[in-house]
């Protein structure tokens, strides 16, 4: 199978914002508590601060962090500076600043989030395996699926292309799996019957199994069955009259 199985616009929409969070969304994902805004005021700085704050919102939201944790909308930052009591516009250029990999290990430690590597990636790809081995589950299905199991586990998100390509290797050899099952099976007489399944004969242009694949011609419709042109007379026991 492909390797990208995923269009376009399902990339571009893996971890990242695709939407402005709603008010709910807001509480359940950005919402500081006291040992959060703690943690957070012990940066160095406003704009660290506000970007130690703003990565642990988006771990929360996306399961990820984002190459460019500035890359958030407006109304995120506005509700995280509201709860420091910081302005917004202290958030500009910590995302070119050392710092932010810092604050992102600070933060797998502090709130269990684990890498996707070693580990996490064996076992992600033991049970992608099994699945694809027992079931017939779509690639992109299986994507979903696998993105989820991350999430539930909190093993943040890797790049779009690593679980794409994950899937698509795995699916091939499952492939190759039930194809050596398959050929192994036949004994060695029924292995030579069907051989001979897909030989064309001499005279002919198709094989035999190309003929046995096609559904029989359809002959004409018997006499009974077409459609009756006369009128029917109820007084000769309900037999039609020609007209």
């Amino acid at each position: 199978m492909p390797v990208s199985f995923l269009t376009p616009e399902q990339r571009s929409r893996y971890g990242v914002f695709n939407a402005v969070p709603d008010i709910a969304q807001l509480g359940a994902f950005f919402h500081l508590d006291v040992d959060d805004r703690r943690r957070a005021m012990a940066a160095n700085g406003a704009r660290n601060q506000l970007g130690w704050s703003l990565q642990l919102g988006t771990a929360r939201f996306l399961n990820c962090f984002l190459d460019d944790p500035e890359d958030v909308p407006a109304a995120v930052v506005d509700y995280i500076a509201e709860q420091l009591g910081l302005d917004a516009a202290d958030l500009k250029g910590y995302g070119e600043k050392e710092a932010r990999w810092d604050h992102q290990e600070q933060i797998r430690t502090t709130y269990g989030y684990t890498a996707f590597e070693g580990e996490q990636w064996f076992a992600l790809a033991c049970w992608l395996y099994k699945r694809a081995w027992t079931t017939s589950e779509r690639p992109i299905v299986l994507f979903d699926l696998a993105t989820h199991r991350l999430v539930e586990a909190k093993i943040l998100l890797p790049g779009v292309t690593t679980v794409e390509r994950l899937i698509a290797a795995l699916r091939e050899r499952v492939a190759g799996r039930q194809y050596a099952l398959l050929a192994a099976a036949p004994s060695p007489n029924q292995a030579v019957v069907l051989e001979s399944l897909v030989k064309v004969e001499e005279g002919r242009r198709v094989s035999r199994l190309d003929r046995l694949c096609k559904s029989p011609p359809t002959s004409a419709a018997p006499a009974w069955s077409r459609p009756w042109s006369g009128t029917w007379n109820s007084a000769i026991w309900g037999r039609p009259v020609e007209t």
